[in-house]
């Protein structure tokens, strides 16, 4: 396989995880409505702390723990802002 390929094939991921995200942020947006109906907070430390937990223990690498924390912990705080602005 050559370079261009591989670009070719992390250009098609990117489209994916893009994709997921968006959808991702949607379903946010809903929970984030539901949570301000019940007078809830946005911010829910443990919640995040069981995806964080589960992803890693799903993680196979090459990635490391510290890695999907760090990428999980910042599509957190994105989508918590995302709720948060829509308030």
């Amino acid at each position: 396989m050559n370079l261009d390929r591989w670009r070719q094939q992390i250009d098609q991921i990117d489209e994916r995880l893009l994709e997921l995200l968006n959808e991702r942020a949607e379903l946010a947006l809903q929970i984030g409505r539901e949570k301000r109906a019940r007078g809830l907070a946005v911010h829910s430390p443990e919640r995040e702390a069981q995806i964080l937990q589960r992803v890693c223990a799903l993680n196979r690498g090459p990635l490391d723990e510290h890695a999907i924390r760090g990428v999980f912990s910042k599509i957190f705080e994105e989508f918590r802002r995302l709720q948060e602005s829509e308030a």
